[in-house]
């Protein structure tokens, strides 16, 4: 793509002129039915954006026309891998861009760079990142030993952690994945379940089964897991262990006590990984126990070698209403406080890029 240098045509106005390159349609930059052009549009509506033929021209605030320009830029660089762009995409650069420009980003990462990071490509899709935050997540579960993803529902925690699992699995960086989580609910209700105490607790853990359907050959799964190559189980399994070789995934961490948390960080082995995911709005422990997950960042913040990646309502990738309703949430705790600071929730299911 090129560009005709920036011109002031007022004090206060000023003009970019973008050439999109004959290989890329420009069906692709500005999306079916302009659709990409008008997610640009509605970010910047006191900029003028006109199109003809391969030319697109910017006129407005001289600030606000640079931000066009590099929206359309990273767009190119985007495209030039291949992956096609989408609105949702095009807005996530908008806001990437944005933060930069205002100084609220504290780090180099493009767009682009962010959009086309592939962690693992099965059965015909990729799943990647989707917002800087969720990089930034991906690569400390890289540089990191012990890695805690604290999180909103829908900011793809858990399903990036075991898009990571499966990876370092297929790389032969480790030997197994263990995926667990606390079946706090359970507690009370096993009783009323019917069938073995595998099958009462399946519901606690079926999104993590979900998750692993999305990522591997559903066919495969009963051998890994027949194997042991694959173990899902509720977190008191974990006790008295040592896991060795192994990436750990503990989900819905918020749920666990004090003493539950130390005891399952006490089982890292040697040349394993662990992955702590949970969101502290959303405990379902009985009143008056503290939340594991809430007392560990006491306790380990600034601990070598554990790393605090920490997602918001912008990074949350479900169905962007999701955002608002978490932004809705966090603003009533501000002004009317919540009982132990938390919200008597239930546990929710796997969340990922997928909006899954």
């Amino acid at each position: 793509m090129t560009q005709t240098p920036t011109a002031q045509t007022s004090a206060q106005r000023a003009r970019a002129q973008i050439s999109i390159p004959a290989q890329h349609p420009m069906v692709t930059v500005l999306g079916s039915g302009d659709s990409l052009l008008r997610v640009i549009e509605k970010a910047f509506p006191a900029a003028d954006i006109h199109v003809r033929g391969n030319e697109i021209s910017a006129t407005g605030d001289p600030a606000e026309v640079a931000l066009i320009q590099r929206v359309f830029d990273e767009m190119m660089l985007v495209l030039r891998t291949g992956q096609p762009m989408t609105e949702d995409a095009v807005e996530r650069s908008i806001a990437m861009l944005k933060a930069s420009d205002n100084g609220t980003s504290d780090g180099p990462e493009t767009p682009a760079e962010v959009l086309t990071q592939n962690i693992l490509s099965s059965r015909g899709r990729t799943i990647r990142p989707k917002t800087l935050n969720q990089k930034r997540y991906v690569d400390a579960i890289d540089q990191h030993t012990i890695v805690f993803g604290i999180g909103p529902a829908g900011t793809g925690k858990t399903y990036l952690a075991m898009a990571k699992a499966v990876q370092a699995l297929q790389s032969k960086q480790v030997n197994r994945i263990i995926l667990t989580r606390p079946a706090v609910e359970a507690g009370e209700r096993l009783g009323f379940l019917p069938g073995t105490l595998y099958e009462k607790i399946d519901p606690y853990l079926r999104p993590l089964y979900d998750a692993l359907h999305d990522m591997l050959d559903p066919d495969s799964i009963p051998r890994l897991m027949a194997a042991g190559t694959i173990e899902v189980a509720p977190l008191a399994y974990m006790r008295g262990r040592t896991l060795n070789d192994a990436f750990i995934i503990l989900d819905e961490a918020q749920n666990t006590s004090p003493e539950q948390m130390k005891m399952f960080l006490t089982r890292l082995g040697f040349d394993s990984k662990i992955v702590i995911t949970g969101d502290v709005t959303q405990v379902d422990l009985p009143n008056g126990t503290k939340s594991g997950l809430r007392q560990v960042q006491e306790i380990l913040e600034g601990v070598e070698d554990v790393h605090f990646s920490r997602l918001s309502s912008q990074d949350v990738v479900r169905h962007r209403l999701v955002g608002r309703i978490v932004d809705a949430y966090e603003q009533y705790d501000s002004t009317h406080g919540t009982e132990n600071g938390a919200h008597k929730g239930h546990s929710r299911g796997k969340a990922g890029p997928k909006g899954k």
